[in-house]
């Protein structure tokens, strides 16, 4: 399964990231950013949001853009830049 097709489940942030004075390092007490939650449809990851009684946000996935071009516009007059390996 291509995992572009995956809904997943995030949590926000819920205290801003600190800067270690030392070196400079970010760090954070909040672990729940690092859990990203995988599901094959919408309706399965609401119900999972539900079940733990998180607040939820559904951002759909934009249409992609498809582009079709040949191998010979590679080599074409009119390309936009110069082809080169």
């Amino acid at each position: 399964m291509a995992q572009s097709h995956l809904w997943v489940l995030e949590f926000e942030r819920q205290s801003a990231p600190s800067i270690e004075p030392l070196m400079g390092y970010t760090s954070s007490d909040d672990t729940q950013t690092q859990v990203r939650m995988k599901f094959p449809t919408k309706e399965e990851a609401i119900a999972a949001a539900e079940r733990m009684g998180v607040a939820y946000r559904v951002a759909e996935p934009h249409e992609r853009k498809r582009f079709t071009i040949s191998y010979s516009d590679n080599f074409s007059r009119t390309r936009r830049q110069p082809w080169t390996h």
